[in-house]
């Protein structure tokens, strides 16, 4: 059974950090591409980062780049996103999202209907 299991949202005043984990059981961490999503209030889900499945590759949200990385631990099968200077807009539900990509995809990577393997979700709240 696949599990995605987020951690380390919280509430940050503007300009501070968070650092967001994804526990990924239940398939063959390396066999997929992975992304983190987020979606605020009203607003649809959208893709800020996501990687190809031998992480040679990191795309990024252009509302993100330059504050947010992604990267992952193989031997702990968990995906993090370091999040520096957040703003307020930054507020959302934070969720990973993995798919078997084996190495072959067309179109973005941070394309939410690529992906069918979802977490929970963290949220991450940040205060003006």
């Amino acid at each position: 059974q696949v599990q995605l299991v987020e951690s380390g949202g919280g509430s940050v005043q503007a300009g501070g950090s968070l650092r967001l984990s994804c526990a990924a059981s239940g398939y063959t961490f390396r066999s997929a591409c992975m992304g983190w999503f987020r979606q605020a209030p009203g607003k649809e889900r959208e893709g800020v980062a996501a990687k190809n499945v031998d992480s040679s590759t990191h795309y990024y949200a252009d509302s993100v780049k330059g504050r947010f990385t992604m990267s992952q631990d193989n031997a702990k099968n968990t995906l993090y996103l370091q999040m520096n200077s957040l703003k307020p807009e930054d507020t959302a539900m934070y969720t990973c999202a993995a798919y078997i990509c084996a190495g072959s995809w067309t179109g973005s990577l941070l394309d939410k209907n690529k992906y069918y393997y979802w977490g929970q979700g963290t949220q991450v709240t940040v205060a003006s």
